[in-house]
């Protein structure tokens, strides 16, 4: 028996090294996700019949305020809605402006949470949705009221993801009233995170909203994070301490969000901004050359296409200038160049008193036949 126990718990810690080192494991834990997919909804069962019964049985007075409470919160709600619209919009004609690719809406996911990791110094969830639902390595995860973390654990039907409060974890943020970036780290303490590195003379007090920056390219930018909740200076340290409390309810939320932003790496998105600018040129530069481009077949010398057009109107305004021109060859060279363009004038100006003798001598010439 004893040998038996020694066996197993050296295969025991055998396991637990391999899976902490190695990722030859990760196959192995990704179907066993499968089986202990079950025992999830089977521990969850007895919370999702207490919550079936009790509003089975509520009472009639706690519905009516509980509707009046959700009216009258649907209507604030609509209000703000109707003010974000005009600055959504406002915000896309800006970056029109500023020939800026960013997503200004993302496409979100509803999931729900169905367990927690029982080791106390990590502080990571399970989901229920997984790489069978599109969910990808790092996707951000937020609640209704800011953001709580990141993927990064997958298997087909769950993924893990890691708070934010964990001491493995990091974040860049801003400060929304003055744009001072800093990164919050965790503390393993779910009610407290903590900036670094902050300069003790920086701009930053009590009651600062932290938004993500979305520097580090895994967050969209602008996501509340944390509220700073107290800032310690100290003259002879160089960097002030402060403490933040995370907007969202990490021990107390259930439903949560699975945000699906742009993957495009910023090259990307830098050439496809390029390249739609410059489609956006070269439509612009067509739709111009049509209305302007009508004189430009008059300017441009092009001596097949004037040469027929002298002949045709020759003989219809001055059918008598015929034997004229057998009769003067010096004038017939002269006719080009009087309808040449303004750029040959230097070859034309010679020519231009032998121009004005055949002008005349129709003229003549028709008094002395008179």
């Amino acid at each position: 028996m004893g040998v038996r126990l020694l066996v197993l718990a050296v295969l025991s810690v055998a396991l637990m090294v391999v899976d902490a080192r190695f990722t030859l494991l990760k196959p192995v834990r990704s179907q066993m996700s499968l089986v202990l997919m079950e025992s999830y909804w089977i521990t969850d069962l007895p919370q999702r019949l207490w919550q079936g019964v009790a509003s089975q049985f509520g009472s009639r007075t706690e519905l009516v305020a509980e509707n009046e409470k959700l009216k009258t919160e649907n209507l604030l709600l609509q209000g703000r809605l109707q003010k974000l619209a005009a600055l959504t919009e406002q915000n896309v004609r800006l970056r029109e402006l500023l020939n800026s690719s960013a997503l200004v809406n993302e496409k979100v996911e509803v999931a729900e949470l169905i367990g927690m990791d029982p080791n106390p110094f990590t502080h990571r969830i399970v989901i229920n949705k997984g790489e069978r639902d599109g969910v990808v390595l790092g996707q951000p995860v937020l609640d209704a009221r800011g953001l709580m973390g990141q993927v990064v654990e997958l298997m087909p039907y769950t993924s893990r993801v890691l708070l934010l409060t964990d001491t493995t974890h990091s974040i860049p943020v801003q400060v929304n009233r003055n744009g001072l970036r800093a990164i919050a780290s965790g503390t393993g303490n779910p009610e407290r995170l903590e900036l670094r590195h902050v300069a003790d003379t920086a701009d930053i007090k009590e009651g600062d909203l932290l938004v993500s920056s979305g520097l580090g390219q895994r967050f969209p930018a602008g996501y509340p994070v944390a509220t700073v909740k107290e800032v310690i200076h100290d003259s002879g340290q160089p960097f002030a301490i402060v403490r933040a409390v995370p907007t969202a309810a990490l021990n107390r939320s259930r439903y949560l969000l699975l945000v699906f932003s742009d993957n495009r790496t910023p090259e990307e998105r830098a050439n496809d901004a390029a390249a739609a600018q410059e489609a956006q040129d070269r439509q612009g530069g067509e739709a111009v050359v049509p209305g302007a481009g009508a004189p430009v077949p008059a300017a441009t010398p092009n001596p097949p296409v004037s040469t027929p057009a002298t002949p045709v109107t020759t003989p219809a305004a001055t059918p008598a200038t015929t034997p004229a021109r057998s009769a003067t060859p010096a004038a017939t060279p002269a006719r080009p160049a009087t309808h040449a363009p303004a750029t040959h004038a230097p070859e034309a100006q010679p020519s231009r008193p032998a121009a004005r003798v055949p002008a005349a001598t129709p003229a003549t010439r028709g008094a002395r036949e008179e």
